[in-house]
């Protein structure tokens, strides 16, 4: 009996072990020494803290144990700085003032793979601005330039809707997917249903569709439509009524 009990607790840290995370944290961004930076998870429309630890000469550290990869935010004060995903490893965060990134575990490094390549077209996107303005300062044809611009624009924004979508129906079924599908509806400025969210939705599985937080954004986006529709209709029959 004894042995038996021996064995079971045995098997019982094993497993505690297995799911144990240790995040390590570098910031070379002055103003974080001394402060205390908290990992948050969002639950039941609310910031729910975890951990926390003080920055101290530039380093702070935390460690836990998650049954299952959880997505999570670090914040200091009220401000939520960068996402992480809560999972068995090693977890190495990089805060400086050019960019912030969590790496080594696998869910992170996908994440941040992906921001890294989300953000390089951003960038490329508002970069044609400046483009347009040393054409115009050469004496460039404005047609040519508004051709040349356009086609680039076009495929710029092509390319960051196939990264997006890319990534997210690649991870369709773990807390990627349904995080950055979140962090898209939570870009716009009112909840409306895109192209993008349609093409990302026609091929979502079940799960995904009918997770709590993505059908409420659909009927709030359809109840925003809905409501837009009634609006344009009202203003014309007023408009046909003075004519």
């Amino acid at each position: 009996m004894n042995k038996l009990l021996l064995v079971l607790l045995l098997l019982q840290f094993i497993t505690s072990c297995d799911h144990k995370y240790k995040i390590e944290g570098i910031s070379s961004v002055d103003g974080l020494n001394g402060e205390t930076i908290v990992i948050k998870s969002y639950q039941n429309d609310d910031w729910i803290p975890l951990h926390s630890a003080e920055v101290v000469h530039g380093k702070f550290s935390m460690e836990g144990k998650a049954d299952s990869a959880l997505m999570a935010a670090l914040f200091v004060g009220n401000e939520n700085i960068m996402p992480v995903v809560l999972e068995k490893g090693n977890i190495r965060i990089s805060i400086t003032k050019a960019q912030i990134s969590a790496k080594g575990t696998a869910l992170n490094d996908a994440l941040y793979d992906f921001f890294g390549r989300r953000n390089a077209i951003e960038m490329r996107i508002e970069e044609l601005e400046y483009k347009e303005s040393q054409m115009l300062f050469r004496g460039d044809d404005f047609d040519d330039i508004y051709t040349q611009l356009n086609k680039e624009y076009k495929q710029l924004t092509k390319e960051l809707d196939h990264c997006v979508k890319g990534f997210i129906s690649d991870n369709y079924e773990n807390v990627l997917g349904l995080n950055v599908f979140i962090m898209l509806c939570a870009a716009q400025p009112y909840p409306v249903m895109t192209l993008q969210m349609e093409n990302i939705l026609k091929d979502a599985p079940q799960s995904f569709k009918y997770h709590p937080a993505v059908k409420e954004f659909i009927s709030k986006a359809k109840e925003n439509l809905f409501n837009l529709q009634n609006s344009r209709q009202t203003e014309q029959a007023k408009l046909a009524e003075t004519q």
